[in-house]
């Protein structure tokens, strides 16, 4: 028989951790004032008046170079659990871990040849 009483600290923490970001917005809600103005609705930078729009249009180049830093990045933190435990698993996560290299590399490639870290 599958006893429900055993996921009461479960279920009591997801519904206290769902109320709890409801219960804030209705709070912030409430208690914030509703003023739109012309000053309200301006943009402010450093106490400048902003000149120009707002709104500016980036080349994808900036975000194609930090998502390709921030993959390349995060994916080398796998090899520290590597490093730490090389002596104990032995030649097949050796094996494993430089086909991970590989791989890497053959992606910085690929990135390389197709222009993607060029910054200018």
């Amino acid at each position: 028989m599958f006893l429900l009483y055993e996921y009461d600290i479960f279920w009591a923490f997801l519904i206290i951790s769902s109320f709890i970001p409801i219960l804030a917005f209705l709070i912030s809600g409430i208690l914030a004032p509703i003023s739109k103005g012309p000053e309200k609705l301006s943009s402010y930078e450093s106490g400048i008046e902003p000149i120009g729009d707002a709104w500016l249009q980036f080349r994808i180049r900036y975000y194609m170079f930090a998502l390709i830093f921030v993959v390349f990045d995060v994916e080398t933190v796998f090899l520290y659990p590597w490093a730490m435990s090389f002596d104990v698993l032995g030649v097949s996560v050796f094996i494993e871990a430089f086909i991970f290299v590989l791989i890497l590399i053959v992606g910085l490639v690929y990135a390389w040849r197709k222009g993607a870290l060029e910054w200018s």
